[in-house]
């Protein structure tokens, strides 16, 4: 599900700014980069079985090599996934996405978007 108008999409930052507000907001990076994209994860447990939400915002370097830290990068439309295990995450429109959850993931994103403000390009 995309997460629409969260004031994210379009945003250009520097990868170095990013990563340090995405992190203090719990979106982990970890190893879900290459050269010239990155994907910052959210994680949310479910008391469904066998099923996790993920909160991804991700971008693309438009400037510059994420491997060195130097990339500048444009963010994408944020997006609400679901974990099946062990098939993969699903974010189309057609999964059911509880309300609270969807709340909930506009309020998280809306708090790094409001960082964002300060460092954006």
């Amino acid at each position: 599900m995309r997460l629409e108008n969260t004031g994210i999409e379009d945003s250009i930052v520097d990868l170095r700014p990013l990563d340090h507000l995405t992190g203090k907001h719990a979106f982990i990076r970890a190893g879900q980069w290459d050269y010239e994209r990155v994907t910052y994860d959210y994680r949310i447990g479910s008391q469904e079985k066998n099923v996790t939400y993920y909160i991804r915002i991700q971008g693309h370097a438009i400037e510059g090599d994420v491997d060195k830290g130097d990339a500048v990068i444009k963010l994408l439309t944020p997006l609400l996934g679901k974990h099946y295990y062990p098939h993969g995450v699903e974010y189309g429109e057609a999964e059911n996405f509880p309300e609270s959850l969807v709340e909930r993931a506009h309020t998280l994103v809306a708090k790094v978007a409001d960082e964002i403000q300060h460092y954006k390009k």
